[in-house]
């Protein structure tokens, strides 16, 4: 089973944690992560753009001028797509791109992306990051002792509202509940700070 150090919010060593092997012991399948990323990232995008079709411009009505003796090319509408102000040929039009992935590949991905933060050295473990008030300064002071720089996935057991607020100012720190992790967030984190409270809830959910 791997273990890791055990930090005080103060940064100091108060002991060792045993990590869940489904969780920080599964095989990296680089395959698996890649298509979840890639099918996360498309379930974010809106597919609101779109475009009008020759049918759907405003005007057009009426023959430009007339079939034959003008020397020019015959035309029927001034809405054709290479007139300006005319319509577009396959342009965008609202659509969904969701990519249907199974619970095993996303579960797969996510243990794999655990893993590997883990082989990294870019897992920690915290005692609890209790706040008795909102202070983004006492939050920040806590990450500096803990050696927490860059981007910091902080792994929550529970909602706490006064450390969402602390950390909602500080840049590349963000908070996520333990029964809500995804490849992304993971894989995008520089360091994985995991509250000690944390750890059963995801054993739970994810082995």
């Amino acid at each position: 089973m791997p273990s890791t150090t055990l930090y005080s919010k103060t940064g100091t060593k108060v002991g060792k944690v045993d990590l869940p092997d489904a969780l920080f012991a599964a095989p990296v399948n680089e395959a698996v992560m890649h298509q979840a990323v890639i099918a996360q990232l498309a379930g974010r995008r809106t597919g609101t753009a779109d475009t009008k079709t020759r049918g759907e411009v405003r005007g057009g009505g009426a023959k430009p001028y007339k079939q034959k003796g003008t020397g020019r090319a015959r035309q029927g509408t001034r809405r054709a797509p290479h007139f300006a102000g005319g319509g577009v040929v396959f342009g965008p039009h609202p659509r969904s791109y969701v990519q249907r992935l199974p619970k095993r590949m996303k579960r797969l991905a996510l243990v794999g992306a655990l893993t590997s933060k883990f082989g990294d050295g870019a897992v920690k473990v915290v005692q609890d990051l209790a706040m008795d008030e909102i202070r983004t300064r006492e939050l920040v002071g806590y990450l500096d002792a803990l050696k927490a720089a860059g981007r910091v996935l902080v792994v929550a057991d529970a909602k706490d509202e006064r450390l969402e607020l602390s950390a909602r100012n500080v840049p590349g720190v963000a908070i996520i509940r333990a029964d809500s992790l995804n490849t992304v967030d993971v894989l995008n984190a520089d360091i994985l700070l995991i509250i000690e409270a944390s750890l059963p809830t995801m054993a739970e959910v994810y082995a």
